[in-house]
């Protein structure tokens, strides 16, 4: 499917006019290692979005909780629609009255290895993994680095899905847990939401 197809749900719920957010035309950049972000959103409700570039989208979860670097949390994750490779880089304050209004922030940004294989131990194409439910991958950013699984555990028939992301492995003792959202800072430009907030006139 193409990704002006892909992207028709996220253009749909956004007024290009008001936000600020990308509307997705530019083109998709090079090859290399595919790109995952994490950004914290102070919405309605404070959550932490999840995006993985497969293709050329950024597969998206919002996790509640946070992505967490210990394998004894199982960490709730809630697909929303896929968003632009462009996103990667969004931050700032998404005005009240269009979706998701609220301050958005990037906490974490790296490249991401598939690790999906099947019975056999043969790779498996990461878009395909999660279609089947489950999907495996390894980490390279700024906080969150090591080896992950998304997993399927609802899809009910009104299409609400709900997966679980977890760590594999053991348990990292760098800091870099879940942080406080509101006194996490920005990998792209140290402020908080705060900040961001206020550089904006909020």
């Amino acid at each position: 499917m193409a990704a002006e197809d892909r992207l028709r749900t996220y253009r749909g719920k956004r007024d290009f006019e008001r936000t600020r957010e990308p509307s997705g035309q530019a083109a998709p950049g090079g090859g290399g290692e595919p790109r995952f972000v994490v950004q914290i959103h102070d919405a309605r409700r404070m959550h932490f979005d999840f995006r993985l570039q497969v293709d050329d989208v950024l597969k998206s979860w919002s996790v509640p909780k946070g992505p967490s670097s210990d394998p004894g949390d199982r960490r709730l994750a809630v697909p929303t629609e896929d968003h632009p490779l462009e996103y990667e880089e969004f931050e700032g304050v998404i005005p009240r009255g269009e979706y998701g209004g609220g301050t958005v922030i990037v906490w974490d940004r790296g490249t991401y290895e598939p690790l999906s294989h099947d019975r056999r131990g043969r790779p498996v194409d990461f878009a395909e993994s999660l279609e089947r439910g489950h999907a495996t991958f390894r980490l390279r950013g700024s906080k969150l680095h090591g080896e992950y699984a998304l997993t399927r555990f609802r899809s009910g028939a009104d299409g609400e899905e709900a997966w679980l992301l977890v760590r594999k492995g053991p348990a990292r003792a760098d800091g870099h847990g879940t942080p406080d959202p509101r006194r996490a800072r920005s990998v792209r430009t140290g402020r908080t939401l705060a900040q961001v907030a206020a550089d904006a006139g909020e």
